[in-house]
């Protein structure tokens, strides 16, 4: 289910303020093959371990929040950071 864009256009990084934007299809693939592999940590460094189906990604492209059912998962300690995938497209 896609996150309805009236809701995309406000929706921002809760500590940096940053837009955001979906994920394409070829991030999303890098980060789920990544997190496939193990040593994807949120913010919190917490591992990630569940692949995403839909996410968000700030305008900065420096973190990536997931969608769960068309929601947002908003949550500032679950970001997960993109410095952490060395193949990460851009």
């Amino acid at each position: 289910m896609a996150i309805d864009r009236r809701l995309l256009d406000i929706l921002c990084c809760p500590v940096s303020r940053v837009p955001v934007r979906p994920l394409f299809s070829g991030e999303l693939a890098v980060v789920n093959r990544a997190i496939a592999e193990g040593g994807v940590l949120d913010v919190s460094d917490r591992p990630v371990s569940a692949p995403f189906a839909e996410a968000l990604v700030t305008t900065d492209r420096r973190v990536i929040y997931r969608v769960e059912d068309g929601i947002a998962v908003m949550l500032a300690d679950e970001g997960v950071g993109t410095t952490q995938f060395t193949d990460f497209p851009g």
